[in-house]
C-alpha cells in the first residue's frame, strides 16, 4: 500500500480550507486542487509498503504516541518553490517546536526500518493545489499578499496516524490504518492488513 504518517485535521479546518480554495480558484485556474476533506499535516511520506512493513512501522511508531499535546494554527499562504514559478500552493502552519520534535521522532523511528531520512528541514504546510507547469502566477501572488497573516483557525494536536493513500479518478482517497495517541488501544490497529 502507498502510505504516509500525518496529523489529521478537524472538520472545521477542512471547511475553512475548502472556502479558501474556492476563493483562490479564480487566481490560478490551471491548478490541480486537492480535496479539502483529505488535507492533512504530513509528518513523513513512506511510499509503497507491504504487510510486514505495515506491522513494523506500527510497532516502531507506538512509543511516539505519548507526546505532549500542542496547539496548531493554520495561518497564511505560500508556494513552493515560490509564487513566480510555483509547483505547490499551500496554507501555512504555525506550531511550537513540539511539532518539529514529533517529525524528527518519526524520522528517527523510520530510519532503522530502511526509510530514507528527509534531507530538507521539516517545513509544515497543508497542500491546497499543485501545478503541472510551473510558470509565473501574478494573480496568485496578489491574492496571497492580500491574505497575508490571515488565520484559518486553530486546533490541538493530540494524535497522529498511519494513512493509506489510494489513487482514484476523483483524486487521492485516504484511510486511517493505525492511530498513535497517549493511550492507544488494540482497536486502533487494523490487523490483519492483508486486504490492503
Amino acid at each position: 500500500m502507498r502510505a504516509f504518517i500525518a496529523i489529521a485535521l478537524p472538520d472545521e479546518i477542512h471547511r475553512e480550507l475548502a472556502r479558501q480554495q474556492a476563493a483562490f480558484r479564480a487566481a490560478c485556474p490551471d491548478a490541480r486542487w486537492t480535496r479539502a476533506e483529505g488535507i492533512h499535516l504530513t509528518l513523513k511520506f513512506l511510499g509503497e509498503i507491504n504487510e510486514p512493513q505495515v506491522k513494523q512501522v506500527t510497532v516502531a511508531l507506538a512509543p511516539l504516541g505519548n507526546f505532549s499535546r500542542f496547539k496548531v494554527e493554520v495561518k497564511g499562504f505560500g508556494c513552493f518553490p515560490d509564487a513566480r514559478r510555483p509547483r505547490v500552493f499551500w496554507a501555512g502552519v504555525a506550531a511550537p517546536p513540539d511539532l518539529a520534535r514529533l517529525a524528527t521522532g518519526v524520522e528517527d523511528a523510520m530510519a532503522p526500518l530502511g526509510f530514507e531520512r528527509e534531507q530538507r528541514t521539516y517545513n509544515p504546510h497543508l497542500t491546497l493545489a499543485r501545478f503541472n507547469n510551473p510558470r509565473p502566477q501574478p494573480r496568485l501572488q496578489e491574492a496571497i499578499a492580500m491574505q497575508a497573516g490571515v488565520s484559518l483557525g486553530q486546533f490541538e494536536a493530540s494524535e497522529f496516524f498511519l494513512f493509506e493513500s489510494r489513487l482514484s479518478p476523483g483524486g487521492a482517497e485516504y484511510r486511517k490504518v493505525a492511530r498513535f495517541s497517549e493511550k492507544p488501544s488494540v482497536s486502533d490497529f487494523e490487523f490483519p492488513v492483508s486486504n490492503l
